[in-house]
């Protein structure tokens, strides 16, 4: 099925569509404004799965809000529908980040051990503030306890694509969150 081309028979369930997605930008957005009241803030936004929700997180944000938006790459599955357990940085963000008041935007915490490890690394980076925003909370097998500020939704403890999050590198562009099929899966 790996080159097969993408149908809507795949989609098992729609989880959440695009205006639940949308009104949970909004909140997270509010929620990040109000605790930083104006300051100026870096988005780093984790790469690929959260470029949608970076985007949008910061259209979100009101127009006299110093918005900067920052990328970095971090891989923990590979082509797999689970995590490796083990988190490797692919490719760094560009600005220092010393001083800064920065919100790590993810789009799904799960184990934790992603979050963790950035958390980990961005802390020693001095910023002057240190946030995580997830558009799915996850919390069914978390390893490693960590801190989440802002949370968009909470998913159900299936596998999930669309909005940003992949498998196999396909469905990134589905405007809602859905459930696979098994047999896309290979379940």
């Amino acid at each position: 099925m790996k080159n097969s081309p993408v149908t809507p028979d795949d989609i098992a369930a729609i989880e959440f569509d695009a205006a639940a997605i949308a009104a949970a930008v909004s909140r997270l957005a509010a929620a990040i404004d109000r605790d930083l009241a104006g300051e100026p803030v870096v988005l780093v936004g984790v790469l690929k799965g959260a470029l949608f929700l970076t985007a949008d997180l910061a259209r979100a944000l009101p127009r006299t809000s110093d918005v900067r938006i920052d990328y970095l790459a971090v891989s923990s599955y590979g082509a797999a529908d689970r995590s490796s357990g083990e988190v490797r940085l692919v490719m760094d963000a560009s600005e220092s980040l010393e001083g800064k008041n920065v919100v790590i935007v993810e789009d799904i915490v799960d184990h934790g051990l992603t979050l963790g490890y950035l958390r980990e690394l961005l802390a020693a980076r001095n910023p002057a503030t240190l946030r995580s925003c997830v558009l799915l909370d996850k919390p069914y097998r978390r390893q490693v306890q960590v801190p989440l500020d802002y949370v968009g939704l909470t998913a159900p403890d299936t596998f999930i694509v669309g909005y940003g999050l992949d498998y196999q590198e396909k469905y990134r562009n589905l405007p809602y969150l859905a459930r696979l099929h098994d047999r896309i899966l290979g379940s």
